[in-house]
């Protein structure tokens, strides 16, 4: 079962990898670079501090530990415990795929994809209240997928490392936040 899986990620990656465009390359060179998010980061920051005023230093250590939680769960800890080669990396793969991008050697799980996921997860919990919630999640979903996408596009994740690396993101970001009502709101 588990070869069985494997073959599919094996193959839905090397599809997926082969789509590529070359007037498509710079940019998801540029959408996989984390820096390129900064301006992006800092919109997020200015918005909460406009939205929640005082209420953004408890939201900030929050943000913060949910995609500390993330980042480290996913490569800290699964990638060298798993040690699942990038298919980049990968003998049996290298020399099909398309890379675009230097890495490391273990990609299993993404913590790009965990990291966007998480913090769209945030965004979604924090404007629980907010009626344009929708729309920002919309946003949001879209951004994190397609950050997580660009993984798979310069070369360096597979299907399953973005699956399960948003998986994680989503679940430990809402396990913190969850930690932090439970602490905060005891009556």
């Amino acid at each position: 079962m588990l070869d069985t899986l494997n073959q599919l990620d094996h193959e839905l990656f090397l599809y997926l990898n082969g789509l590529h465009q070359n007037w498509l390359d710079q940019p998801m060179i540029w959408i996989t670079e984390k820096w390129t998010w900064l301006p992006f980061y800092a919109l997020i920051l200015g918005f909460l501090f406009y939205k929640f005023r005082k209420k953004t230093f408890v939201l900030l250590i929050i943000l913060t530990l949910g995609i500390t939680a993330s980042d480290q769960f996913s490569s800290s800890l699964i990638k060298p415990l798993v040690k699942r080669y990038r298919p980049n990396k990968d003998p049996e793969l290298k020399q099909k795929t398309y890379v675009l991008v230097n890495s490391g050697n273990y990609g299993f799980i993404s913590s790009h994809a965990a990291n966007s996921f998480s913090l769209l997860t945030f965004l979604w919990l924090v404007l629980k209240n907010d009626p344009k919630r929708k729309k920002i999640a919309i946003f949001m979903i879209f951004w994190a997928s397609l950050v997580s996408y660009s993984r798979i596009y310069v070369g360096v994740h597979y299907p399953a490392d973005i699956i399960l690396g948003a998986c994680a993101g989503i679940l430990l970001t809402y396990l913190v936040w969850q930690v932090f009502n439970f602490l905060f709101n005891k009556k």
